[in-house]
């Protein structure tokens, strides 16, 4: 079975799974992932927003932009890496994602990570950070790689928050200026 096969096996396991139901009745549709199953590098948010919700992709609104200028700044494309969200439906009035609803598709994230096991998964902002790395606090460890349960993980501030802070987007920058030397020492 491919990479992408276990990604979509995971995807239909959600919907016939019928996680958070709630969540899933105020949202246009699942968004799964979107980009390269054999990435080395995995990317994940913490919940689909307005756009995202409409297209069916994760990071295609403002905050989406800004990763996609990122990643160029170090030489890659949206196909090269692989973008997902700690929840795969926009939760109603863009609110923060419930501990519940986290908790629920923590499981299914996970296999996702299983099924494309890349070199280093990037974390943006503290939701989904919260969720794969505990007991950290993202003001005092982004940018700073950490392994847990034989993973790389390099927690990140939430590309939003740069948009809204214009303090934080050149610490976004800079931290995300680090990822390829911390891929080559991998």
């Amino acid at each position: 079975m491919t990479k992408q096969q276990k990604l979509d096996d995971i995807k239909a396991q959600i919907l016939a799974d019928k996680v958070c139901p709630d969540l899933a009745k105020t949202a246009t549709q699942l968004v799964f992932g979107d980009g390269n199953p054999s990435a080395d590098i995995v990317f994940i948010g913490e919940a689909p927003g307005k756009q995202e919700d409409i297209q069916g992709l994760p990071f295609v609104g403002a905050a989406g932009k800004f990763l996609n200028e990122m990643l160029e700044t170090i030489g890659l494309k949206r196909q090269d890496v692989y973008i997902t969200n700690i929840v795969k439906y926009r939760p109603p009035e863009n609110r923060d994602p419930l501990p519940d609803e986290k908790l629920a598709f923590l499981p299914y994230l996970k296999e996702q990570l299983s099924a494309i096991k890349p070199k280093l998964v990037v974390t943006l902002g503290r939701h989904s950070m919260e969720a794969l790395i505990p007991g950290q606090r993202i003001s005092d460890c982004h940018g700073q790689p950490k392994r847990f349960q034989g993973q790389v993980y390099l927690p990140l501030f939430h590309p939003a928050a740069a948009l809204y802070n214009g303090g934080m987007r050149q610490t976004l920058i800079d931290d995300f200026m680090k990822i390829p030397a911390i891929l080559a020492k991998i």
